[in-house]
């Protein structure tokens, strides 16, 4: 299967970043949204940051507007909102679908590599997480009831 880190994705200012530069290292992907009941989950995600971003671990956010129109910001409100309230230092992208006819490759690759309960592929809410080893294959898909906290272990393991 080909690596996630192969593919490309958008920045917050819809510049293309090549995710070939996060080869070899252990990535957390995640669809966010601003105005969820996970979105506290921010600051979470960025204590792990924090925690192993010395040790080649990144945690990257795909922010997404198709559950319950939780994510209603343009890219700079977005950016503001994760900064002042939650001090977030990872990567941002642009906002993106990640499921139906416009669902981003990024979160196509991810679904197909890791599918949830009952084999289905489609993301069910916000702060759906992928974890994806340093060969850039999908590790894990956690729910988005699951606390970043307690997916520190398992990538204490691929680190």
């Amino acid at each position: 299967m080909p690596a996630i880190t192969d593919l490309t994705v958008k920045a917050a200012d819809g510049t293309p970043v090549d995710l070939s530069a996060y080869a070899d290292k252990v990535l957390l992907i995640v669809n966010t949204a601003s105005k969820c009941g996970f979105t506290p989950q921010y600051e979470g995600l960025e204590a792990l940051h924090r925690q192993f971003g010395d040790r080649g671990f990144e945690v990257l956010g795909f922010p997404c507007n198709q559950f319950g129109a939780q994510e209603p910001g343009d890219a700079a409100e977005i950016a503001n909102f994760c900064s002042l309230t939650y001090d977030v230092t990872f990567p941002v992208f642009a906002k993106i679908d990640v499921n139906g006819a416009n669902a981003d490759p990024l979160f196509v690759a991810l679904k197909k590599q890791a599918p949830g309960i009952l084999g289905t592929e489609g993301i069910k809410w916000n702060f759906t997480k992928f974890l994806i080893g340093k060969d850039g294959q999908v590790v894990e898909r956690y729910a988005p009831t699951t606390k970043p906290a307690d997916i520190a272990a398992d990538i204490e393991k691929l680190l």
